[in-house]
Order: C-alpha cells, then sequence, then structure tokens
C-alpha cells in the first residue's frame, strides 16, 4: 500500500483531524495488526442496469491520495456496472478494533501500464484463473472453469503470462469519508469528512449522532 507515514494531523482550531486518508493509514495499520484474515477487504457497492444496488467483497490492492484501488474483471457484474455507471461506495469493518469506515465517490480505470505491474505481481495460477474464468457467467460445471485452466496453463506453461485486455483496475476517488467506532450503550462516534471536488485539498467535518 502506498498510504502516507504521517502521524494523524489535527485541525488546531476544531481538534479533529483534518486529513482523512491520513486517518485511514492509522486505523488500517492497526486493523493489519489486529485482523486475523483480510484486514485490507471491504464492501464494494455498485449501481445495476436497473438502478438496484449490488455488494460484493473486494481487496483493497493500494491507497494514496489519488484514491482506492482494486482489481476485477472489466466483463464481471462489478466490471460492467462500474463502466456504466462509474460511481462506488466502499465500507471497511474491523471486528476487531470495533471500527468501521464509509467511502463514497466517483470511479476511474487505473492506467494500463498501473494494472500491468500489479499483475505482474500476482502469483501464476492467479494470473492463469484472470484468463481461465469467465466471470460472473453461468457455468455448467466446475469441470467447464477446469478445462480452461488447463488450457491456459499449458499455453503459459514456458512464457510469461500476459494481463488480459479484459482485467484491470478502478480507483475510487472519495467525496466522502465516514468513521465509525463503537462505543457503549449504542452511543457510537461518527465522524464524516466532506469535499465537493476530488481535487480539492481541504475538507469539511461533522460530527453525527449514533
Amino acid at each position: 500500500m502506498s498510504q502516507s507515514d504521517n502521524q494523524i494531523e489535527v485541525d488546531d482550531k476544531t481538534g479533529r483531524v483534518s486529513d482523512p486518508f491520513v486517518m485511514f493509514d492509522d486505523w488500517f495499520k492497526q486493523a493489519q495488526a489486529s485482523e486475523p484474515n483480510n484486514p485490507n477487504a471491504m464492501a464494494l457497492s455498485t449501481v445495476g442496469a436497473d438502478l438496484m444496488p449490488n455488494v460484493r467483497m473486494v481487496l483493497l490492492k493500494d491507497v494514496s491520495q489519488g484514491g482506492f484501488v482494486f482489481y476485477t474483471n472489466y466483463e464481471s457484474a462489478k466490471g460492467t456496472e462500474l463502466l456504466k455507471t462509474p460511481k462506488a461506495a466502499l465500507c471497511f469493518y474491523w471486528k476487531s478494533l470495533q471500527r468501521q469506515i464509509r467511502i463514497q465517490g466517483p470511479i476511474s480505470e487505473v492506467p494500463p501500464e498501473e494494472a500491468d505491474a500489479y499483475f505482474a505481481t500476482r502469483p501464476k495460477d492467479s494470473q492463469i484463473g484472470a484468463w481461465a474464468s469467465d466471470q460472473s457467467r453461468p457455468m455448467e460445471g466446475r469441470f467447464d472453469l477446469e478445462k480452461r485452466v488447463a488450457k491456459f496453463a499449458a499455453k503459459y506453461a514456458l512464457k510469461k503470462v500476459e494481463r488480459p485486455p479484459h482485467w484491470s483496475g478502478f480507483r475510487l476517488h472519495p467525496l466522502r469519508f465516514e468513521f465509525w467506532t463503537e462505543k457503549p450503550f449504542r452511543l457510537h462516534d461518527r465522524l464524516v469528512f466532506l469535499r465537493d471536488d476530488v481535487k480539492a485539498v481541504h475538507w469539511t467535518t461533522q460530527k453525527l449522532f449514533p
């Protein structure tokens, strides 16, 4: 993850954290130390063609001031939905910390060279899986998938696996963060960061009733 190593910055006038990315970095580092499995797991919510929301778990692969990056098959349900309606919401929940972060914003595609660089770091079996799986489409039986895996494993047995043209990444550019901390008697703490434009440097903050 390409996160900042800075300490949490606090506004001198309000006493609140001034940069939600720095606060995310602090919480995420704590989650990496306390969560037993996949601290980078996040719920991704998209908008379907019928305007119904659609949610599933994905893995965060990079985060910076530019946004939150994850990778997928562009022909999958989430891929087609994001290409048609490029906006989404994320939700991290770390039970060990009793904390949650919700993030909303527009989506953009990562540059091809960035996707190539990440794809090259994946295990070869995962690279082959990206070619073999017609993600989100009907499958008659497990044997269909196994045949496709065998086909592409043979094709790339002695050479580098190229990134499939239909497999790449998306970056969510936050316009809104909400940091939630569980408190006794359901009097939870909620802190929201807002900005009107993804290029804006300054955020407004507000506390919410639980």
